[in-house]
Order: C-alpha cells, then sequence, then structure tokens
C-alpha cells in the first residue's frame, strides 16, 4: 500500500513545469526595511537613510535589502493556490530545505508592491514519508519589467 508521501509525489509529478499562479501583493515600506535592518544589523543607508539616498543613490530613494525580499519567500508563497490538494492529504508540516540559485535582477524601492509566481521544477521522494520539491520563485514587482527576485528554493513535506 502506497504511503501519503508515494500518493504525493504521482500527484505532484503531473504538476512539474506548470505555473501555479500569483499570490496576493505586500507593500514593503520604510518600517519594514527598518526592522529588517535592525534585525541583521545591515544599515548601510541605501536601505535606511532616504536623505543620504536622495543625493548618493542611484535609486534616489531607500531600497530594501535583498535578503529581505529573499526572506519573504515563504509568506509570498503562502497566497498561491495549491493546484492539486490531494497531493498534500496527510502531511503534517512542510520545512524551508535550502536554495539550489538565487538571483535579485532589480531593486525594490520603498513603497513597491511586491507579489510571487511559482512554479514547481521537481519533486523527488526523500523516504516514505517525505517529498522534496524544488520551486522556482520568481518575485515581481507592482509596475516593473524586471523581477525583484528569481529563486529556486527546496522545501520538504513531511507526511504522518
Amino acid at each position: 500500500m502506497a504511503t501519503a508521501a508515494e500518493k504525493g509525489i504521482e500527484i505532484l509529478k503531473a504538476q512539474v513545469g506548470k505555473p501555479d499562479g500569483a499570490g496576493d501583493w505586500i507593500e514593503v515600506d520604510q518600517d519594514r526595511i527598518n526592522l529588517f535592518a535592525d534585525a541583521t544589523l545591515d544599515h548601510q543607508f541605501i536601505h535606511i537613510d532616504p536623505e543620504k539616498s536622495a543625493k548618493l543613490s542611484p535609486y534616489k530613494v531607500t531600497i530594501a535589502h535583498g535578503f529581505l525580499t529573499l526572506s519573504l519567500l515563504p509568506h509570498l508563497t503562502s497566497s498561491i493556490p495549491q493546484q492539486n490538494p490531494a497531493a498534500y492529504e496527510g502531511m503534517v508540516m512542510g520545512v524551508n530545505y535550502g536554495l539550489d540559485k538565487v538571483r535579485f535582477p532589480s531593486p525594490v524601492p520603498v513603497n513597491s508592491k511586491l507579489r510571487a509566481h511559482r512554479e514547481l521544477m521537481d519533486v523527488t521522494l526523500v523516504d516514505e514519508n517525505t517529498l522534496q520539491t524544488k520551486n522556482k520563485i520568481t518575485v515581481e514587482i507592482e509596475g516593473s519589467e524586471k523581477p525583484a527576485c528569481v529563486a529556486e528554493f527546496l522545501s520538504r513535506m513531511i507526511y504522518g
């Protein structure tokens, strides 16, 4: 008899290469940028000093840390509808496993709105109760042609 993970992988294999769609927008305001700067001790002026950024930065406004954008991936992807809910039956938790590739093609100016697009790239059976997925996550900046971030995001799905 197949385990829940084994059933899940069969369902998810059919989703590989097909976009899941987009999630909800989130605004990246100066308060969020400042809180991230405090949490990471990265207080470079291009992130936290609007006056100095207006004078010296090529962007003329503060910009979000690239790693702030990256840290938002779990939240940004949480609002993207799952295409195959049956694949998650019996799952007790999901964990972030890592990243294979990350790029930041465009800066995120303060007060920008971001949303994520997800596409399943691969799914593997780690053991009888665990799947590993690799998703391509593209973070869109509202009104911009270039994305803020493109990442290959690894997750583990653990079934009971």
